[in-house]
């Protein structure tokens, strides 16, 4: 067979990808993955007694949304690095930014108490369980964003798993928030990011095994 034949017959039928098709993969493992753990969370863990009172406390929303902008970040890490030549931009300060704000409330949580109170501020009564707990709630959502990165073309499959477990370890946590009881910076600071952390390892150490094409 001649060469230009060969390579006619490989273009034969190839059709451009649809833009944004990275955006839409991702966002149906979302639409996905959230609601399976939002009934893990219920059906597991349930929501806390006084969810509703609790709405009009202000950590009650620092403990949803700092992870929530990580999983926004993740999300958009994710959509870049399922393109090839695609570079992450900026999109690593939603990632870095929410974790540096919560440990900066931390330390001055930690620095403004007495000796004796601060470790009570770090481990609060849930730190056995905490981390685990955000992960395994955060598994659908994972399952998911592999499923929709394995049918794109990331080239940094490492990087593109790690974003795909903030992605998740995020979106985990703040659905993990409405069952958590505890408020406090320093618990929040160490904990709801271990659990985040957890799915970042896992996802870069899966992504050159699942992604790769």
């Amino acid at each position: 067979m001649k060469t230009d034949d060969l390579i006619g017959m490989l273009a034969t039928g190839i059709e451009p990808v649809p833009r944004r098709a990275a955006t839409r993969r991702l966002a149906w493992a979302l639409a996905a993955g959230v609601p399976l753990a939002v009934a893990i969370m219920l059906a597991g863990y349930g929501p806390r007694r006084d969810l509703v009172q609790a709405m009009f406390w202000p950590m009650l929303w620092v403990k949803i949304l700092f992870p929530a902008f990580i999983a926004w970040g993740g999300f958009l890490m994710a959509q870049r690095l399922a393109r090839p030549g695609v570079r992450v931009g900026l999109s690593w300060l939603l990632l870095a930014v929410p974790v540096l704000v919560v440990w900066t409330m931390a330390l001055q949580s930690w620095f403004f108490q007495p000796a004796g109170e601060r470790m009570p501020l770090v481990m609060g009564q849930t730190w056995r369980t905490c981390a685990m707990s955000i992960a395994m709630i955060s598994t659908p959502t994972f399952v998911a964003g592999f499923v929709a990165l394995k049918g794109l073309a990331p080239t940094r499959p490492a990087w593109a798993g790690a974003a795909v477990g903030a992605l998740a370890g995020g979106a985990g946590a703040a659905v993990y928030a409405l069952h958590c009881p505890e408020l406090a910076a320093p618990f929040l600071a160490v904990w709801y990011v271990a659990g985040i952390l957890i799915l970042v390892a896992l996802g870069a150490l899966l992504g050159p095994r699942v992604l790769r094409w």
